[in-house]
């Protein structure tokens, strides 16, 4: 049955995010296409001697004067051998500036998602269990009050207060100033990394909170729980024998829905504090009409979001039958 369930829904996944890749690939392009801004002023910058000769050689080599659908086909035709093409901005290959880039990004992601997911069920159980006390409205008062707080303002107060007022973190960056790469310890990297991730983490653990309270109070006021409080188990007890399984798959749910929410809030975060990732990258092939980049990193980014919601996906299979069986039908 698992063996039948895997390969089934394997199937479904990979059919899925072929059609997901190609609808983006051609949504973006289009977009791209329609942008105002000029590639070539943009690739030659701030040079003020290149003659309409010059610009009109630098748009033949990068195919700008072929017409959209045949540069479209020629762009996918190298993205299926492996090639995404040179960055206009970076002078390199897409595909080598987003593998640097990525390692930034992931271990920034990856710590505010633990952040956000731990504090955030962590929250949730604590509102649920003091349902309607004043633990739980203070708690909930906070939460939606995070929920409406646009990133970059939680960003530039935690610098203003914890990077300018107290000191306790640098100012930007992943590693010290004038550092070499050899030289720059764990920890160093980590002082780093906390004010940043702490950052991208509100994003989505008020959600995560707000969502396990909901269901935890639901399992609370069930029939089977109100009979275990008649036998005498205690508040800890019902929420560690009957709560926690039950309310683990909505707060996986959403925990690994936040996915495309850290990976837009990591370009703001990025950005704010000066963190080397490929949200600065994307901002920074955005601004100077990068085309190259920009379609490598949407490609990237949406295979990205799609293999976090398989991983989802799956997890529930293995948690929860019934979601097992409803795939092999």
């Amino acid at each position: 049955m698992k063996k039948k369930y895997y390969l089934k829904c394997t199937g479904k996944y990979l059919f899925r995010m072929i059609t997901l890749l190609i609808a983006v690939s051609v949504i973006s392009f289009v977009l791209v296409s329609l942008s105002p801004v000029d590639p070539v002023q943009q690739y030659v910058g701030a040079v003020p001697n290149v003659s309409v000769e010059q610009r009109a050689k630098i748009a033949e080599y990068w195919g700008l004067n072929d017409p959209p659908v045949e540069r479209f086909f020629a762009w996918a035709g190298s993205v299926l051998h492996g090639d995404f093409g040179v960055s206009l901005l970076y002078r390199r290959p897409v595909l080598d500036i987003i593998v640097e880039k990525f390692g930034a990004s992931l271990a920034l992601m990856m710590t505010a998602w633990i952040f956000s997911g731990v504090l955030g069920f962590a929250i949730g159980c604590v509102m649920g269990l003091f349902n309607g006390r004043w633990l739980d409205k203070i708690l909930k008062k906070v939460c939606f009050v995070m929920c409406s707080i646009p990133t970059f303002w939680i960003g530039i107060v935690f610098l203003m207060v914890f990077s300018v007022m107290l000191g306790w973190f640098p100012f930007g960056m992943s590693v010290p100033k004038g550092v070499p790469a050899d030289e720059v310890t764990i920890l160093q990297r980590i002082h780093h990394l906390v004010l940043p991730a702490l950052t991208l983490s509100f994003l989505s653990f008020a959600n995560v909170a707000l969502h396990t309270r909901e269901k935890l109070v639901d399992v609370l006021e069930s029939d089977y729980v109100l009979f275990a409080k008649a036998r005498g188990e205690s508040k800890w007890s019902v929420l560690k024998r009957h709560g926690l399984r039950n309310i683990l798959l909505p707060a996986v749910t959403m925990q690994f829905g936040s996915f495309s929410e850290l990976f837009g809030g990591s370009v703001l975060a990025e950005n704010i504090f000066s963190y080397p990732g490929l949200g600065a990258a994307v901002s920074a092939a955005g601004m100077y009409s990068d085309v190259p980049l920009l379609l490598g990193i949407t490609l990237f980014s949406t295979l990205f979001v799609f293999v976090g919601n398989m991983l989802a996906n799956i997890i529930y299979g293995i948690v929860d039958p019934q979601i097992r069986e409803g795939c092999i039908k």
